[in-house]
């Protein structure tokens, strides 16, 4: 499903469209259950997680700023709603017969890998929308960094020059199309300074 398809899915859903809802919770369910699993609660506790948070999604449906990312807002969500019911929890003291599971903090949360191949998903989305010939630019000097400017410009068939600028013209040109602000530019006593 496309970057479009999901903003469309959930402005229909904030606009009361119970089968728009219905494909959201059927693409996602998984990614909210991943999250509250990834911290260790049992089933009951899980699906505690999952209600509470698909309650916040639908308190916050029409008010989200990129509604194309709901699944990396639901997984921060859940993320949330899962500390905040382990903090609860803190004040219950546990049996000393209880050993606490061993944690292997070299492995990612099940539910980061989730988030990232979404954003996978939607970088190269956006990144197959860019012009061919940023596309091409950027494959040179972002995705392939081994490859100098000089190399860069004789395959573009461009001065060395006009490599930089034109990057970063591509790179805000990716930036807007996933709807995240550039950087700032400077003011003219900033760049005195420099």
């Amino acid at each position: 499903m496309s970057h479009d398809d999901v903003a469309g899915q959930v402005r229909a859903a904030a606009g009361g469209d119970q089968a728009a809802w219905d494909a959201l919770v059927r693409r996602y369910a998984r990614l909210v259950w991943a999250v509250a699993r990834g911290f260790r609660l049992g089933e009951a506790d899980a699906a505690d997680v999952s209600q509470a948070t698909w309650l916040r999604l639908v308190e916050n449906l029409g008010q989200l700023r990129n509604p194309a990312s709901v699944g990396a807002w639901l997984a921060t969500t859940a993320r949330r709603e899962a500390l905040a019911l382990l903090r609860s929890r803190r004040e219950v003291p546990m049996p000393e017969s209880a050993t606490p599971e061993p944690v292997d903090d070299t492995q990612p949360a099940p539910w980061q890998r989730l988030v990232a191949e979404e954003t996978d998903a939607e970088l190269w989305h956006a990144f197959r929308g860019l012009p061919a010939r940023c596309q091409e630019l950027l494959r040179l000097l972002v995705l392939e960094p081994t490859q100098s400017y000089a190399v860069a410009a004789a395959a573009l068939s461009v001065p060395i020059g006009s490599l930089g600028p034109t990057r970063a013209r591509c790179l805000a040109a990716l930036r807007a199309s996933l709807g995240e602000p550039g950087p700032r530019q400077r003011t003219k006593e900033e760049r005195a300074d420099v």
